[in-house]
C-alpha cells in the first residue's frame, strides 16, 4: 500500500480542518455503525470523541495496516482494551494540551461553586427562596494537586490570583517544578492532612486506580472538598460516600465510577456533593484544538517525521 492509497479515519470531516497534508484519502468516521470504508486500508486512526470503549475500539481488529491510533482525549484508557488486537509497533498517541484550559476551567469552577454554596443556592433560586449566610473563599485556603502534568499545572495557574495560603503538587515522582516542588505520591500521607481542597487531575493508571480509598479519604482533614477532574476510577466510590453521608468531608466530581451515574446511585443525593456530567474537555476550546493537532499530527506523519504525544508503542 502506498501513501496516496492509504485512508486516515478522522472524527471530523477533513475539510473542517485546515492544513492537512493532501497525501491521504480521509475517511469521516465518529463512531457510526457504518464503517466509512475497508479498515484495511486505514495507516492513521483518529477515534471518535467522548464514545464507549466498545465503539473506540471496534474496528481495530481489522486494521492490519495500522500505523498510529491518536485519541482526543489525554487519557487513553477507553483505548487499551482493543491493543491486543494490533500488530507490534503501533504508536498510541494521546492528545496532550488539548484540555488543558478547558479541564483546569472546570476544577477551578467546582472549587469556587461548591466552597460558596453555589448548588444550594441555584436550587433556592428554582424555589424562589432566599437564603444569605456565610460561605467559604478559595482565598487563604490550602491546595493539593494530584496529579502533575499539563492540566495539573494549569490548574495552578488558574489558582495563582486566588490568594491561597499554600499549593502543594503531587506526581508519580518528585522533581522540581516551575513554581515549586513537586513531591512523589508516596509523600500523600503527610500532605493530606494538611489540604483544604483536594483535586485530582491524574491519568487512570494501575498506580492510580482506586488511588483514593478509604486510606487516602481518612487522611483528609475534616471539613475538605475533594475534587476530582481526572477519571472516576481514581477514586473508591464506596469509600467516598462514606465521607460525604457522614458529612465529615465534601466533593465535587466531573467523572464517577461508574460512568454515566445511573440514576437511582446514591451519590447523586449525597450531602455536600456537586455533579457534573464528564465535561471537563467538552467546551468551546477543545475543537479548534483538536482541530490543530491533527493537522500537525498528519502533517508529521505524511513527512515520515516522529509523531507527538506518543504514550506507547504496542509490542
Amino acid at each position: 500500500m502506498t501513501a496516496k492509497t492509504a485512508d486516515v479515519w478522522l472524527p471530523f470531516p477533513a475539510e473542517e480542518i485546515e492544513g492537512l497534508p493532501d497525501t491521504f484519502r480521509y475517511r469521516h468516521w465518529d463512531g457510526e455503525d457504518a464503517f466509512p470504508a475497508d479498515p484495511a486500508d486505514c495507516l492513521f486512526y483518529v477515534t471518535p470523541y467522548m464514545k464507549s470503549p466498545e465503539v473506540t475500539v471496534r474496528p481495530l481488529a481489522a486494521m492490519p495496516a495500522l500505523q498510529v491510533v491518536q485519541t482526543l482525549t489525554a487519557g487513553i484508557d477507553h483505548v487499551l482494551g482493543g491493543l491486543d488486537d494490533l500488530h507490534a509497533g503501533v504508536r498510541l498517541c494521546n492528545a496532550a494540551g488539548v484540555h488543558t484550559a478547558s479541564t483546569a476551567e472546570l476544577a477551578l469552577t467546582l472549587v469556587l461553586a461548591s466552597l460558596r454554596g453555589i448548588p444550594g443556592m441555584v436550587r433556592g433560586q428554582d424555589r424562589e427562596e432566599w437564603h444569605g449566610g456565610f460561605h467559604e473563599a478559595l482565598a487563604d485556603k490550602s491546595v493539593l494537586i494530584v496529579g502533575y502534568g499539563s492540566i495539573g499545572a494549569a490548574v495552578e495557574d488558574r489558582l495563582a490570583p486566588f490568594e491561597c495560603e499554600r499549593i502543594a503538587r503531587v506526581a508519580r515522582s518528585a522533581r522540581d517544578g516551575a513554581r515549586g516542588p513537586v513531591h512523589a505520591l508516596a509523600d500523600l500521607p503527610q500532605l493530606l492532612p494538611q489540604a483544604d481542597v483536594v483535586i485530582l487531575t491524574t491519568p487512570l493508571t494501575e498506580a492510580t486506580r482506586g488511588l483514593v480509598g478509604a486510606a487516602f479519604l481518612g487522611r483528609m482533614k475534616d471539613g475538605a472538598l475533594l475534587v476530582n477532574v481526572a477519571r472516576g476510577p481514581v477514586v473508591d466510590t464506596k469509600s467516598l460516600l462514606m465521607e460525604v453521608e457522614s458529612g465529615r468531608l465534601r466533593a465535587a466530581l466531573d467523572v464517577t465510577d461508574p460512568e454515566p451515574l445511573p440514576a437511582g446511585h446514591p451519590l447523586w443525593h449525597a450531602p455536600n456533593v456537586l455533579i457534573t456530567p464528564h465535561v471537563g474537555g467538552s467546551s468551546s476550546a477543545f475543537e479548534p484544538r483538536a482541530k490543530r493537532l491533527l493537522a500537525r499530527q498528519l502533517t508529521r506523519f505524511a513527512a515520515g517525521e516522529p509523531v507527538e504525544h506518543t504514550v506507547l508503542v504496542t509490542k
